[in-house]
């Protein structure tokens, strides 16, 4: 049909009729483009797979309630959600990469708040500015054991207090700026005790450390340290948290040994970057929230001694404002540093 047209013109009418059918082409290419783009924001969320992105090693209690999240998310949400683990500098190279991520809720972090609330008054720089990512939920909190060797004489928190006052002790930590680390700094800054901090590269690691007498103590993850506390292999003084913990209920709290400037609790969240859309911050809540009233993933929580939160919007910022500025007066008051 388009050469009987051109045809039944010549010359200038004939190169007039050629750039109107060009136009007609361009605008109905642009118009199909454009229907199909719409159609696309339209498009609930999510329309394709969501990485979970951790900042610690696979296998601790972060990655472990990543993969049942994920499991239950996906369910929900009728799209893969893939766990992808990338540590290292105490959580900032994967916060880092979420911070870089595109805005569209399909990066979201999953870690722990020492990235955000210790890490920045412990490093000289950081790769990324607390504006560039904010908190979606914090999910649930958990306290720290206070563990030791088997060739500890100490029997009691009160008792190895004292000991570490006579002379210096070593703790391990699951690393630079970890919980255990700064819990360690807090019990030498409370208690006028004396320590060597030994950083290892995972809560594993420092568990075995102290399995091998190469520490004398450890301020560790609960679940870690059971298995060897169940065996006699270690020994539990106290536990970090506002209450016991149902792992170690025989176990007394610091604030029940009359200590309760050495409470500790570490704050498990999740982020998004900044300029994330609010609908989109909604859909993920909404399934998050309905995840965590999940039986399953509540006993998955208490088997990780995790506390449920569910966190959103200006308490979670303000929860981790407070611990921020609780941990920098830390820092400072303690010289703690990078190794």
């Amino acid at each position: 049909m388009t050469h009987r047209l051109l045809n039944a013109f010549g010359g200038t009418r004939r190169r007039l009729a050629i750039t109107t059918l060009a136009k007609f082409a361009t605008f109905a290419t642009c118009a199909a483009l454009c229907a199909g783009n719409a159609a696309a924001a339209d498009a609930p969320y999510p329309t394709k797979a969501v990485k979970l992105l951790t900042n610690f090693p696979a296998g601790g209690p972060i990655d472990i309630l990543a993969r049942a999240l994920a499991d239950a998310l996906q369910k929900d949400l009728k799209q893969p959600f893939i766990v992808d683990n990338r540590p290292g500098a105490g959580g900032n190279i994967g916060a880092d990469l979420v911070a870089k991520s595109p805005a569209d809720g399909y990066t979201v972090l999953l870690g722990i708040d020492t990235t955000f609330t210790i890490n920045p008054h412990l490093y000289a720089s950081m790769p990324f500015a607390a504006k560039d990512l904010k908190p979606l939920m914090i999910f649930s909190s958990s306290g720290l054991s206070f563990g030791v060797a088997s060739n500890v004489k100490a029997k009691t928190l009160p008792e190895f207090i004292a000991q570490a006052k006579a002379e210096p002790a070593t703790f391990s930590s699951a690393g630079n700026g970890s919980p255990g680390h700064i819990a360690a700094e807090i019990f030498a800054s409370e208690t006028g005790a004396k320590i060597t901090h030994v950083p290892y590269k995972g809560n594993a690691p420092a568990v075995l450390a102290l399995m091998g007498n190469e520490v004398q103590a450890g301020i560790l993850a609960t679940p870690g340290l059971l298995p060897q506390v169940q065996s006699g292999k270690l020994r539990a003084l106290a536990v970090t948290g506002k209450q016991r913990s149902p792992l170690l209920p025989q176990v007394p709290t610091v604030g029940e040994l009359g200590l309760k400037d050495l409470e500790f609790e570490v704050l498990y969240i999740a982020m998004v970057p900044a300029a994330t859309p609010e609908p989109v911050m909604q859909t993920l809540r909404q399934s998050l929230q309905k995840a965590m009233a999940l039986p399953e993933l509540k006993s998955r929580l208490a088997s990780l001694d995790m506390v449920p939160l569910g966190e959103t919007g200006a308490a979670a910022s303000e929860h981790l404002a407070a611990s921020q500025a609780r941990y920098g007066r830390i820092v400072k008051a303690t010289g703690m540093k990078v190794d």
